[in-house]
């Protein structure tokens, strides 16, 4: 029985299609390692250098607000924070208790706040290579739960995501959000990809799919990207080392919808276009940051962060809507407490060749 086991294996092996096969799939192998391709990131970070670095998309904040951090450890990261915030127009709790643990395959981070809103992440990395990422929020209120799971596969030269949004069969069908997208490079500069979406919200509705096209481009000191949604929908960005500590970034969004009015009635007027641009600036200089930016609807925004001793940093920020007369303001206090002991295992995990938690 175990000869005959070998000679079935065998024959499925060395047969002359399955010799082909395996010849050209190492001959594709061999050109494509020649070409020196690197991995491009993911689909949702095609702009990070833009949306994430430069913009103040997610540093901008109003009113008042204090950070008090105390880290246990550096290997493993462990600690613990407490959040105060007031005057708060982005809806900021009070006070809000975060704990956070990392390890090189492990990172768990929890939020609490003085309302009882919980929020968590829990991400794990099997391989090198494949990483799983859980997000979940539960609110006091009815049908204000989410969870979310992203499965990232980092190859050599591409990225392939899947992505599930509430995801159910308790209704005695498939509902919820799935994404899954690709990103390739193709030359040692240009990176093309597609991300899909299929979305039902109840068992009695069908199901709505989309797709959208991205690509990327990285030259010696900047980076361009664009992409297609199926909504009609254009985005595209561009961003530039202007020295060591000197970016600058572009960002245009079009929106192309059906238009009303007009003789014809509904439609007559064919597509409405409606756009936004958006240029930003970041300096980096010895102690501080500063971050600015102005777009086509008036508004111009700015933010320093200022480390003014080693483990305190006070920021500031601004926004002025020239076109609705509105000013906003906020001032935080960020503060960390470490002893000596973390600062040794600090110096000791920076000469470390670990890999970080997997944020």
């Amino acid at each position: 029985m175990a000869e005959e086991k070998v000679t079935t294996m065998g024959f499925l092996q060395d047969n002359a299609m399955m010799t082909a096969i395996r010849d050209t799939y190492i001959a594709f192998s061999e050109r494509r390692e020649a070409l020196g391709l690197s991995n491009p990131g993911t689909v949702d970070n095609v702009a990070r250098e833009v949306q994430k670095d430069v913009f103040l998309k997610n540093y901008m904040f109003t009113g008042l607000r204090a950070d008090l951090t105390k880290p246990f450890s550096i290997s493993p990261v462990f600690h613990v924070s407490h959040a105060f915030a007031m005057g708060s127009q982005e809806g900021l709790p009070p006070y809000t208790f975060a704990t956070l643990y990392g390890t090189p395959k492990v990172f768990l981070q929890g939020n609490v706040d003085n309302e009882g809103q919980f929020s968590g992440r829990a991400n794990y990395r099997w391989t090198d290579a494949l990483v799983t990422k859980t997000n979940a929020q539960i609110s006091p209120g009815p049908g204000q739960a989410m969870f979310q799971v992203d499965n990232d596969y980092t190859g050599k030269d591409f990225t392939a995501s899947l992505k599930a949004l509430n995801p159910s069969i308790l209704e005695g069908g498939l509902t919820g959000i799935y994404i899954t997208s690709y990103l390739q490079s193709v030359t040692p500069s240009l990176a093309v990809g597609l991300e899909m979406m299929w979305q039902r919200a109840a068992v009695n509705t069908g199901p709505d799919t989309a797709v959208s096209y991205v690509a990327k481009y990285k030259g010696s000191d900047w980076i361009a990207s664009a992409q297609l949604q199926a909504q009609g929908a254009i985005s595209t960005s561009y961003w530039r080392r202007l020295t060591e500590k000197v970016e600058v970034g572009a960002d245009l969004n079009l929106q192309f919808q059906p238009g009303m009015g007009g003789r014809g009635g509904l439609m007559a007027s064919g597509l409405r276009k409606e756009g936004t641009t958006t240029l930003g600036a970041k300096y980096d200089f010895r102690q501080s940051t500063f971050r600015a930016q102005v777009d086509s609807t008036g508004r111009l925004s700015c933010l320093l962060e200022k480390r003014v001793l080693p483990y305190v940093q006070l920021s500031f920020a601004g926004e002025l809507d020239q076109f609705k007369q509105q000013a906003k303001v906020g001032l935080a206090v960020s503060v960390e407490a470490p002893n000596e002991e973390l600062m040794v295992q600090q110096e000791n995990a920076m000469s470390s060749s670990a890999p970080p938690p997997p944020f």
